[in-house]
């Protein structure tokens, strides 16, 4: 069976975990038919072996006859390769379905986040959305898997039940209600092993926040000596994870004993009543053998039917997470009616008094340094509260995507993604030799470039994390140089690197953005000194605009802010 490509996943339902698997499941109903199918046929053709072994005792060893021994073995040979031939299909099926299953819930969850933007990780811990890759996906792929086995045992059921009524009565009355009530009895158990299994997967998505945590800020935690301090609360979160970990094992190993303990006691029950009635001759030793074998049989489709409850709970236990997920919205969401922006023009924000002029290097000087960010989420559109004006046209009614093609903010938590140098660099892939090296001289990056056997080849790995701050730090510029927005803002993009490079950069990124806007948000006097015009910000109000050394005259507010200064040292000085 040829590998089905995964269609466009669409728009998930996201009210409730069990809406959720629905809607998977309607998006790949031709494979599940199938598995069903398939499953239906595997198990089937199981549950008529033991009613032709008996016919075969009865009518071929008992009575003699050695053409119709001979005609049960060959049915018996036919339905043995039915059901290898249908147990090949269903596993393929199965395995498509788990496939199918947990990418498109890949996919889904994929687009939400980058869909959600900054919005995301101001209502989710990161460890949230990693356990849905790390394990939700799974638990979602193997119920899906499990579907084509839980039809056939009900098919099976079905099967066992007409022939055993048909063969004994009271034999099969007791098999066909006994194996019921084991099911049952194991039914009180589901309950708390799904409550525990969503308190451990809590536990599991809290551990995996704190972790990544740790992982990103290893490099000040060591500066500081924290290191001790982090790793006790990560132990101590870990032995919690353990502890859930182990109530879980707990109910799952009663469970697990269960399945094989009570099938176990049955099918001694119906082998000795099933003797009872041989020994007084009701009953023929084919149709002892038929009631051991489906007794034996039966087992199957009890274990199945309560696998399929176990990831039952587990799926929903996941599908909650990803519910959780899908049923943010973004903070900032498009227009109605959009309109398209301009490709040129100032870039206005009325509330602060910010005014980018077209086609000009212009700095923003925050008064308050925490504040710097928030000017370029304003700029860039990440607040939809924003009243920000590009060549006259409010960006609250464009679209995003039109917004982020004119107007590209490079913050500080900018990140470098595994994968080839080149790629990093220009995603779109559009950029020749030629232009990757102007930009890469423009950030002052060649020597990260020489340091690399490979060059523009080379393999990034996780976060650029071979990279020391400063080259991280120019590679993500050279990266959005080559993206060559109508308006490039850039916060504090030289904080991590030395005064004589600081220099070159400042100097060569007026050339390459030549008429073109560029919005610097620095306190650097080395970039302020060579810009066009700089906007000094206080209390989210312009200030002052002007020249740097002109406002270093007449601003003191501006002075302080530049020169790191309190106003009892500029006095002394």
């Amino acid at each position: 069976m040829k590998q089905l490509p995964l269609a466009d996943p669409g728009t998930p339902d996201h009210r409730s975990a069990a809406r959720y698997l629905l809607w998977v499941a309607r998006g790949q109903k031709a494979t599940l038919l199938g598995g069903m199918t398939f499953g239906m046929l595997w198990m089937g053709a199981q549950a008529f072996v033991p009613a032709i072994l008996g016919k075969a005792i009865d009518e071929g060893i008992a009575g003699g006859d050695v053409e119709r021994l001979l005609g049960w073995t060959a049915l018996l040979f036919a339905v043995g390769v039915v059901q290898a031939l249908a147990g090949i299909m269903r596993h393929r099926f199965a395995v498509s379905n788990w496939l199918s299953g947990a990418y498109r819930t890949v996919q889904v969850v994929t687009r939400k986040s980058a869909d959600l933007g900054a919005t995301l990780p101001k209502n989710l811990a990161t460890g949230e959305v990693v356990s849905v890759g790390a394990g939700d996906l799974a638990y979602i792929g193997n119920l899906l898997e499990i579907s084509a086995r839980f039809s056939g045992a009900i098919v099976a059921f079905v099967v066992v039940a007409v022939i055993l009524l048909s063969t004994s009565t009271v034999l099969g009355l007791v098999v066909l209600i006994g194996v019921p009530l084991m099911l049952f009895a194991l039914g009180p158990m589901l309950r708390p092993l799904h409550h525990r299994q969503s308190a451990q997967r809590e536990a599991v998505g809290e551990l995996n926040s704190l972790g990544s945590d740790i992982v990103s800020g290893l490099r000040v935690l060591r500066g500081i000596g924290g290191e001790e301090s982090f790793s006790k609360r990560y132990r101590a979160e870990s032995q919690r994870v353990r502890g859930a970990g182990v109530k879980v094992a707990g109910i799952q190993s009663v469970l697990d004993a269960a399945q094989v303990f009570l099938p176990g006691i049955f099918v001694v029950s119906v082998v000795g009543l099933g003797a009872h009635f041989a020994v007084r001759g009701d009953l023929s030793a084919g149709s002892l053998v038929a009631f051991y074998g489906y007794a034996t049989f039966l087992v199957l489709p009890l274990r199945t039917a309560t696998e399929m409850a176990n990831a039952l709970m587990r799926a929903l236990v996941a599908g909650r997470r990803i519910v959780r997920v899908l049923a943010l919205t973004p903070d900032v969401t498009d227009s109605a009616q959009p309109v398209r922006l301009p490709e040129r023009g100032d870039l206005v924000d009325p509330v602060s008094g910010i005014r980018v002029r077209d086609g000009r290097l212009t700095a923003i000087v925050s008064a308050e340094s925490d504040q710097a960010a928030l000017v370029a989420d304003v700029l860039g559109r990440y607040d939809d509260a924003s009243e920000v004006r590009y060549g006259g046209v409010t960006l609250a009614s464009a679209t995003r995507a039109d917004v982020r093609q004119r107007i590209l903010v490079s913050d500080t938590g900018s990140q470098l993604f595994t994968g080839v140098l080149r790629d990093e660099l220009d995603p779109s892939g559009r950029r020749t030799d030629e232009e990757l090296m102007a930009a890469i001289r423009t950030a002052s990056a060649e020597d990260v470039l020489v340091a690399l056997a490979d060059g523009l080849d080379a393999e990034v790995e996780e976060k650029g994390r071979s990279f020391s701050g400063g080259q991280r730090q120019r590679l993500v510029l050279v990266r959005a140089l080559l993206a060559d927005p109508s308006v490039l803002v850039l916060v504090e993009p030289t904080s991590a690197v030395d005064a004589h490079t600081e220099a070159r950069i400042a100097d060569r990124l007026r050339e390459y953005r030549e008429g073109r806007s560029t919005v610097v948000l620095t306190s650097s006097p080395l970039l302020l000194d060579r810009v066009d015009e700089v906007i000094f910000v206080a209390d989210g109000r312009v200030v002052a605009t002007g020249q740097h050394r002109q406002l270093l005259e007449t601003e003191p507010h501006y002075r302080r802010t530049v020169t790191r200064q309190t106003e009892d040292e500029e006095v002394l000085a």
